[in-house]
């Protein structure tokens, strides 16, 4: 077995490890003399009021420092590697998944697919418990891990395995028994496939998984991503307006069958299914909390609630009286598109010298299936904004952009669009109030 050594990448300033002279280099050897083999051993031991730690100082001398710290304080270390140990890649090869849709000439990164429980944890991704040993469950019990995210599509063992087309995708399903005997809480998607895990499928399946409340707290139901590149691929098709209310409907009469017992809503459809069914969209307390953000269930419904309280309380203000007309731009997805432009012209007649333009983006580059603004390319929205009145100032939102970066997903940065449309950008954050917030220009 490969061991992994955990240099220090970077110690946090007044924290208790620059109190205790650790650097950057150092490597940690053992805590309470046990050693380390990822994130999980090094948070869990970690933790105690009074530890031990074993580090190498870059002059290969070995120091045990006795720390005493209140109980699961940090001490103030970053390492190199994030996850202490080595990503673990799927070994599925699911019929719906997005990475084999993607075009050739990338960046490297883009393909890499992950199946690691571990990043379940640090980042809520969603795993399918095909990659997770008889250790890795045992670690999540006897640290008391959660929530862990779970992928599960379809609770039908044989059609689990055909989907994911992994021959252990169907027993791997037990793993979720352990889970919910050792009381770890839960969330769970499926990918909705037409003609393949909906319908009497789907149904089965929100059935089995309910059996698992209150420790499974939630399951997604979002439709398959289908880019133009599916040349050799599983044959999917797109769903119709008629197939998401159909999903719609599924989702409410179980909702109301549960909640009176649970008090959660436990399924929910994404904000796609709404949309393309010409539905509104459910009241905020349907959500549950917003468990499952990430996975496009109830961002649109809480980007509103907090548009319309950020803009109740700023259209009160009277220090914007008198202020130049400002003329900005805003490019989105075609999803959030209609969301959008109603809370732009809301804000033009709470302040009448803003006038906002907004720009649906047709993604060109994955083909107009994929309407989500997180998939958007530089290219594409140079293209479609080439030519068009922008304004003082180009809003985008920020999932756009690669995480922590400048840089779209085909590499072009925020400077390189600048340039070629000749405007200034500014990114906008996720929420309602730092929508109000950039289109007044505050902060």
């Amino acid at each position: 077995m490969k061991e992994n050594r955990h240099i220090v990448k970077n110690v946090l300033a007044g924290s208790i490890a620059q109190e205790m002279e650790i650097e950057p280099g150092d490597e940690l050897l053992a805590i309470n003399g046990e050693s380390i083999k990822d994130i999980f051993d090094y948070q869990y031991l970690i933790q105690d009021e009074y530890i031990e730690v074993l580090v190498k100082k870059k002059n290969a001398e070995e120091w045990l420092l006795e720390i005493d710290k209140d109980y699961e304080e940090d001490i103030g270390i970053e390492f190199e590697n994030g996850l202490m140990d080595d990503y673990r890649s799927c070994s599925n090869k699911c019929i719906f998944c997005f990475i084999d849709q993607m075009p050739q000439g990338m960046r490297e990164t883009l393909y890499f697919k992950d199946d690691d429980s571990r990043l379940s944890f640090l980042q809520g991704n969603y795993v399918t418990l095909t990659n997770m040993t008889e250790h890795d469950i045992e670690r999540i019990i006897k640290y008391h891990l959660s929530p862990i995210n779970i992928s599960f599509h379809t609770t039908n063992p044989k059609l689990r395995c055909r989907m994911l087309n992994n021959r252990f995708a169907g027993e791997a399903l037990k793993k979720t028994d352990r889970l919910y005997e050792a009381g770890i809480v839960m969330n769970g998607q499926i990918v909705l496939c037409k003609g393949v895990n909906d319908g009497k499928e789907l149904e089965r399946s929100i059935s089995d998984l309910s059996k698992y409340l209150p420790y499974l707290e939630s399951v997604s139901v979002v439709p398959v991503g289908l880019s133009r590149y599916r040349k050799g691929l599983y044959p999917l098709e797109p769903f119709t307006k008629e197939d998401a209310k159909e999903v719609i409907a599924l989702v409410r009469k179980w909702q109301e069958e549960l909640y009176p017992e649970y008090g959660k809503h436990f399924i929910h459809a994404s904000d796609e299914w709404y949309i393309l069914a010409e539905e509104g969209l459910p009241p905020e307390e349907c959500y549950d909390g917003y468990l499952q953000l990430e996975n496009g269930v109830g961002m649109l419904r809480l980007l509103l609630t907090e548009f319309e309280e950020a803009l109740a309380k700023e259209g009160k203000s009277k220090h914007r009286d008198g202020v130049k007309k400002q003329k900005i731009s805003l490019a989105t997805g075609v999803l959030a598109y209609p969301y959008i432009a109603e809370m732009s012209k809301a804000m033009e007649e709470a302040f009448p010298f803003l006038e906002a333009r907004v720009y649906p983006i047709t993604n060109e580059f994955f083909g107009e299936r994929i309407t989500v603004s997180g998939l958007l390319t530089g290219q594409d929205i140079k293209k479609q904004l080439t030519g068009q009145e922008l304004g003082e100032r180009l809003l985008l939102p920020q999932n756009v952009l690669r995480s922590g970066e400048q840089v779209f997903l085909d590499d072009m940065t925020v400077a390189d669009l600048e340039r070629a449309l000749q405007v200034k950008i500014d990114i906008v954050k996720s929420s309602g109030r730092d929508f109000v917030d950039a289109l007044l220009n505050i902060g």
